[in-house]
């Protein structure tokens, strides 16, 4: 009886320790390979549509960082429409996309467009590209605007707008971490943002 059950502990212990050793060689096979890296990166700092973003980036004159901060702030590269009806990965309001149309000489948009990335970026760049002229190339200000109107930036001083001067928590907060994925973006993705080409 004693044998017998220290028989089935040993082959417990012995199962338990190769199915250790496995994960253990798979984790280090990850982290080697750097896959590890990669997954909690798209977890912590994901990237989508770059060659989207790249050549938005390019035919509007916007940091390819800056919009896909802006993309990870508004949706973190999902497509979801909001409570206010903001739609796609850029958040873009209905009204705010029909003003867009019209500016930039569209005639075939349609609401379901917005679900559409390529035309959702198109339009958001369109937008961060009206807004900083607007601020004359100021990101506080361009995206104080963004976040909250530019009824409220104009208000809150416009051009030369400072952080801690947006009275608005959340749009204060936006702001802050537009700026931060800024920076992470440009760090993290410079091949795939275009840098350096």
């Amino acid at each position: 009886m004693t044998t017998r059950r220290a028989r089935r502990r040993r082959r417990r212990w012995l199962a338990l320790a190769a199915g250790a050793a496995v994960v253990g060689l798979a984790a280090g096979l990850l982290v080697a390979t750097g896959t590890f890296d990669r997954a909690l990166q798209e977890l912590t700092l994901p990237l989508r549509h770059e060659d989207i973003i790249r050549q938005q980036a390019h035919e509007k004159g916007v940091d390819p960082a800056l919009i896909a901060a802006v993309i990870y702030s508004e949706s973190r590269f999902r497509d979801q429409t909001s409570t206010a009806g903001a739609r796609g990965l850029m958040q873009i309001t209905p009204a705010a996309a029909s003003e867009i149309e019209r500016l930039s000489g569209g005639t075939t948009f349609k609401l379901a467009d917005l679900s559409d990335p390529e035309i959702n970026i198109r339009y958001g760049t369109f937008l961060l590209r009206e807004l900083l002229d607007r601020y004359e190339g100021d990101e506080v200000a361009a995206l104080a605007a963004y976040n909250a109107g530019p009824a409220n930036a104009d208000r809150w001083g416009g051009t030369g707008l400072k952080l801690d001067e947006i009275p608005f928590e959340e749009t204060r907060g936006y702001v802050a971490e537009v700026l931060d994925k800024q920076r992470e973006y440009r760090q993290t993705y410079p091949q795939e943002l275009g840098y350096g080409r």
